[in-house]
This record gives C-alpha cells, sequence and structure tokens, in this order.
C-alpha cells in the first residue's frame, strides 16, 4: 500500500521501514533528472525538513522527509543513473528507506485517492 505526501512523495511501508521516493507527476514536472543527493544512512531525518535533492535540467528540488526517522539504506542506482526515477518513479526509483519514529504515524498520510485529489 502506498501512502503520499501533499509535496509529491510515495511511500511503501513494511513494518517499521518505508521506502521514499517522488511520485510520477513530480518526476513528469522536474523533467530530465542529471543529478540525486541522497542522506546518508544513519541520518536522522524530521517530517518536512529537506532529506534529499534532485536536480534537472530544468530545476533543483529538495525532497522533504515525509516522517519522522532514520535512514537505513539508501539507492545507491539513482545516484549512478539519474533518469531511472523518471523513468520508474514509483518502483526502481525510489530513493531511500528509513526506518519510522512512530510507525502508526503512516496511517495519516494521505492514499492514492486523496493524492489524486489534489490540485496540481
Amino acid at each position: 500500500m502506498l501512502r503520499y505526501t501533499q509535496e509529491h512523495e510515495w511511500l511503501r511501508r513494511k513494518g517499521d521501514v518505508v521506502t521514499v521516493g517522488i511520485t510520477a507527476h513530480a518526476a513528469e514536472q522536474l523533467g530530465d533528472l542529471v543529478f540525486i543527493e541522497l542522506p546518508r544512512v544513519g541520518a536522522k531525518l524530521t517530517q518536512g525538513a529537506s532529506a534529499a535533492v534532485v536536480e534537472s535540467v530544468k530545476a533543483a528540488s529538495d525532497v522533504y522527509a515525509p516522517l519522522d526517522g532514520e535512514v537505513t539504506e539508501i539507492n545507491e542506482a539513482v545516484v549512478t543513473n539519474p533518469e531511472s526515477v523518471g523513468s520508474d518513479p514509483e518502483g526502481e526509483g525510489w530513493l531511500y528507506r528509513m526506518r519510522l519514529e512512530d510507525p502508526a504515524a503512516f496511517e495519516a498520510l494521505m492514499d492514492a485517492a486523496a493524492y489524486a485529489a489534489l490540485p496540481k
């Protein structure tokens, strides 16, 4: 099950760990990605704070921490191949995984229907 943020991040939960990436809409708006900076493993993230940076030929954008937690893994493949985020943003283009401080907070994020209803 996916959850979404208003900042166009998606999360997929497995236990108390979530995989985080940017939505297809965000990837489309950014265009061709040329650089990605990910958080370091072990970094403590605070909801709403910048966690990563994605840079395209159009602009650089922050990717915000969707919830509080600690980074457990990063997707090195997107660092060496940034265009994979644009081609498969909600699959192989994931950015990082984090262990949630409060796993119940995941349920408070938007489901697919609520995200689709956001003005874009």
